[in-house]
Parts: C-alpha cells; sequence; structure tokens
C-alpha cells in the first residue's frame, strides 16, 4: 500500500467519521430532550407550553437537518452550526421551566464541540453555552444563587475539557496507528519486493530448488524443478529412482528428497532417474538442513542439476581411454617380452645395452599408465570391486612386501626406508587392493623425496581400524594444491618441471579402493619439510566382527 494510497484512505475514513458522529450526536440530544419533555409533562412540571414546543421543534429540525445532510461532502464547520442550535433550542426548553433540570442538556453540545474542533471550539463553545446560560439566569428575577446555579456551568467545563482530552488522546493514538500502518506498509511492500526478487532469481537459474519445511512439506520450488520433473514424466513416465552406478534400485525412502525431507544432508549424490536405456536422467542432487538462529531445525532446501549430458560425457571419455589403452597393451607387452629376450643374449655391446635397457624402462612406465588407465575405467564402470578373503589378512606383511619391493629403487637414491613403526595387524581386506596402495604411497614417497633421504613406514591399530602411516622428508606439496591431491590427472606445479614421470591417477585409484573399504586415506605436507599420508581401514566388514 502506497503513501497516496494511505492519505485517500484516511481522508475518506475522516469523511465518515465526521457524518457518523454529526448523526449520532444530534439523535441522542434528540431522543434525550423528548424523553425529558415527555417527564415533565407527565408530572405537570411545564411552565411556559410554548418555550417547550418552540425548544423541541427547533431540536427536530436541527435533527432532520443532520440526516438530510451530507456532511461528507461539505467543509466541517458548517457543521458546527448544529450544536450552537441546538444551544440555542436548550434555552427555549429551560425557559419552559428553569427548575426542571434542562440546562444539563447543555453538555451534549459542549463536548460535541469540544470533541470534534479542538482547543478552539472548547473556547468557544464554553464561552457561548455559559453566556446564554447566565443570560437566562439574570433575565429571571425569580432565579437565585443557590449552588445548583453554579454548578452547573461548572460541569459543562468540566465535561466539554474531558471530551476535548479524551479526543485528543483518540487523534494521537490515531496518528500512531496511521504511521504504524505506513511501517507496515512499506515493510510489506519491500518483503514483496524481495521475494519477487528471489522468485526472479530462482527461475532465472538451470537447477531446480526446493523449499522444505519442518514437516518435509515443500513451501518454495523454482521453474527449473517443474520443468525437471516435467522431463522425467516424459521419458517415459518412468519414475525408478538408481544409485549412482546406474544399476542399483533405489527404494521410496533412499530417494534424496525422501533423505532431505528426514534431515540429512548430502552433496552431489548422483541419482539415475528411469531404467537403464534411452531417456534416463542424472540428477546430481544436494540437501542443506535450515535452522533458526537458537539452532532448532526449521526445514531444508534441496538442490538438484541435471547432469546426464555431463555423465555421458565422462563415461565416452573413459570408455575411449579403455578401448585406447586395451588396444596398446597388447603391442607394449610384446615389445616388452622381445627387449628382455634381447637384454639376455651375452652378445650386445654396452651402449646398445644401455639403449635398450632406456627403451625397456620407459616400455615397463608406459604399460604403468595404461594399467592405471584400465583400473579408472573400470572402476567407473562397475565401482571399485573388492575380493576380500574369508579370513584376516596380515596388514603388516603386505607392507613388509611393498618396502622389499621398493628397496631396490631407494638404493638407487640411497634413500632409507625404515619400518621399525610396523606392528602385527589383521583385518578383512582385499589383500592385492591393499598392495596397490601401499605400493603407491610408498612409491610416491621414494620417487618425490630427496637423495639421501628418508622413509618412515609405521601400522598400528585401535579396536576398530588399521592405520598404515608412510611419512617422508621431500619436498612437500603447496597448501594450494593439497585439496587437489587426489584428483584424476594431477599432478603439482612443481612436479610436472622435473624430470619425474606419473599420470596423476595413483593417488585417485588408491583412495576410491580405500573408500571401497569403508576406510579413508588422509595427507598432510609442507613445502621443504615432506609429506605425511595415513590410511585408515576398519579392521571388519559390515556385519562381521570376531
Amino acid at each position: 500500500m502506497s503513501n497516496g494510497t494511505i492519505s485517500r484512505w484516511r481522508s475518506m475514513r475522516a469523511d465518515r467519521t465526521r457524518e457518523r458522529t454529526v448523526v449520532l450526536n444530534q439523535l441522542l440530544l434528540g431522543v434525550v430532550a423528548l424523553l425529558a419533555a415527555v417527564v415533565a409533562f407527565s408530572m405537570d412540571a411545564i411552565v411556559v407550553v410554548e418555550m417547550l414546543l418552540s425548544g423541541l421543534l427547533l431540536v427536530a429540525v436541527v435533527t432532520g437537518v443532520a440526516l438530510a445532510v451530507p456532511w461528507n461532502r461539505i467543509h466541517a464547520l458548517w457543521s458546527a452550526l448544529l450544536p450552537i442550535m441546538d444551544i440555542l433550542a436548550i434555552a427555549l426548553l429551560r425557559e419552559s421551566n428553569p427548575s426542571a433540570g434542562y440546562s444539563l442538556l447543555w453538555i451534549f453540545p459542549a463536548m460535541w464541540i469540544a470533541g470534534t474542533f479542538g482547543l478552539l471550539g472548547l473556547i468557544v463553545v464554553n464561552v457561548l453555552t455559559n453566556g446564554v446560560y447566565w443570560l437566562t439566569v439574570a433575565l429571571d428575577p425569580a432565579q437565585s444563587l443557590a449552588p445548583v446555579v453554579i454548578l452547573i456551568p461548572m460541569m459543562i467545563i468540566a465535561v466539554s475539557t474531558t471530551s476535548y482530552l479524551a479526543a485528543r488522546r483518540a487523534t494521537a493514538q490515531r496518528s500512531l496507528l496511521d504511521a504504524q500502518a505506513r511501517l507496515l506498509a512499506r515493510a510489506v511492500e519491500r518483503a514483496r519486493r524481495q521475494e519477487d526478487m528471489v522468485t526472479e532469481v530462482l527461475d532465472a537459474v538451470d537447477f531446480g530448488v526446493i523449499r522444505l519445511g519442518v514437516g518435509g512439506e515443500e513451501s518454495v520450488r523454482n521453474d527449473a524443478h517443474a520443468r525437471m520433473q516435467r522431463m522425467l514424466s516424459s521419458a517415459g513416465g518412468d519414475r525408478a529412482a538408481f544409485a549412482e552406478d546406474g544399476l542399483t534400485e533405489l527404494g521410496i525412502e533412499q530417494t534424496p528428497l525422501a533423505r532431505a525431507r528426514r534431515g540429512e544432508t548430502f552433496d552431489g549424490d548422483l541419482v539415475w532417474y528411469g531404467k537403464p536405456g534411452r531417456g534416463r536422467r542424472a540428477l546430481s542432487v544436494t540437501s542443506r538442513a535450515l535452522e533458526s538462529a537458537t539452532g532448532e531445525r526449521v526445514g531444508g532446501i534441496v538442490v538438484s542439476r541435471d547432469v546426464t549430458d555431463e555423465v555421458m560425457a565422462l563415461r565416452a571419455r573413459e570408455d575411449l581411454v579403455a578401448s585406447v589403452s586395451h588396444e596398446l597393451r597388447t603391442p607394449l607387452t610384446a615389445i616388452l617380452g622381445y627387449l628382455e629376450l634381447v637384454l639376455d643374449g651375452d652378445d650386445l655391446s654396452a651402449g646398445s645395452r644401455r639403449g635398450l635397457e632406456v627403451a625397456e624402462r620407459n616400455a615397463a612406465r608406459l604399460l604403468d599408465i595404461i594399467a592405471d588407465l584400465l583400473a579408472v575405467s573400470a572402476d567407473n564402470h562397475g565401482g571399485v570391486r573388492l575380493s576380500v578373503s574369508p579370513v584376516q589378512a596380515r596388514v603388516d606383511e603386505i607392507v613388509h612386501a611393498s618396502i622389499e619391493a621398493l628397496t631396490p629403487r631407494a638404493a638407487e637414491r640411497r634413500i632409507t626406508l625404515d619400518d621399525a613403526g610396523i606392528e602385527e595387524v589383521s583385518a578383512f581386506i582385499d589383500p592385492l587392493r591393499i598392495r596397490q596402495v601401499v605400493d603407491n604411497v610408498i612409491g610416491n614417497a621414494v620417487k618425490y623425496n630427496v637423495d639421501a633421504g628418508r622413509v618412515e613406514v609405521g601400522v598400528t591399530a585401535d579396536v576398530d581400524h588399521a592405520w598404515i602411516v608412510v611419512r617422508d622428508y621431500g619436498t612437500g606439496i603447496s597448501a594450494e594444491e593439497l585439496p587437489r591431491l587426489f584428483e584424476r590427472f594431477f599432478r603439482a606445479d612443481a612436479v610436472r618441471k622435473t624430470t619425474t614421470h606419473g599420470s596423476g591417477l595413483g593417488l585417485s585409484i588408491s583412495r576410491d579402493i580405500v573408500r571401497a573399504h569403508g576406510g579413508e586415506i588422509t595427507v598432510q605436507s609442507e613445502i621443504g619439510k615432506g609429506s605425511t599420508f595415513v590410511i585408515r581401514l576398519p579392521l571388519f566388514e559390515k556385519g562381521r566382527r570376531n
């Protein structure tokens, strides 16, 4: 509601109030005057009948005028004529019998004028009323100055003053209410503009947004969410939900929206809608809980984004990488085999042998890279596949075997592998996969160490977990690059500028393997001081415990 609208509303309200005030005040006076005359007649207390009738007639005329005139269309001062005429009519009524108490009727016009026209009206009405009253007293030779004669004008002054103060208080309250109404109107307008702006922003984005209430009801949803729902419905009408692998069907209570309604928070969960085949869509869904200032949960926000094209593009790239890797592995394996046969001969010159050894090392490195690419491709299509031993495997033996295999490489650069911190620990794990992780982490500690450096390896356990710790004192990793260390194909800037080779896949594969076991791999590092990798593995599978 604008200020102009409020002003017009106030003006209309004031007009209606003035018309109602005129009619009610005049009708009240007319009814009381008529009742007083009836009582006087019944008690035979009329001295001058002509004066009584004249007074009643004048009151009736004024009442008729009050009912007939549209007071909201003329100036307010014209309505002051009515109580003035009433004062004269009451004077006529008093003259019919000065002792009948008609003087008290002057209270009505006094209150009317004082309450309607403010301080000026209070002064004018008291001067006029008291003037007429004392004039009638002076013209009556039989009137004596009894206490009641003096009390009546004092009562008129007191009542009119009270009416004036009450009117002022009511006006002040109305002004306060009007001010509050204006403030409320501005607040409502601001809230409406903000709501419109938020709605416009939400409808402009290309991801779906749902606002959930405390009970899980949907209170807000944007156009993008509605478009996605229509798109899912048009894809054959099949709304079955599947996990990230696209094969594991989710129950109703496992869907992102049901989890969000229970108050769960998650970030970027990938869900497929529709059964395998053409037309299914992939949504990345994020849920956040909303809390009040006191920490009480007041609902949640669910954000969903259609990532079907992105996921399909990534899968196409991975399929291409896997296909090329398979095609390269066979000839590389043959090349390595023939190089080994040639190097086994004794008729090679020193120069030829060195050249063939360089070729063998580089071919072996290419084969390792291809193996990593194939592992990543396989894990992406079906998740990391584990073959957990039915009996507990010795974690310490796996680590010792890895150290033994890497010792020759470490010896080439005079790097010490310290295994004094390895304790005997057993766990339900996939030994081959964990060996792959340990080889990668210890191998990196050797690869990125300084000459004549040191690598400390430890294995320990608590009640529920096995811990593998690998610490080196090499070049370290910067704080800016540390969060990206486990990304696929990521290699630190300092490493890319050296002759140290790598695919940037080893740590990513290692993290996926550890997480598939239900564990986690973390790292702490500082430039120039080395890195510490910590691998946490559960001792028991879910549902299995000694």
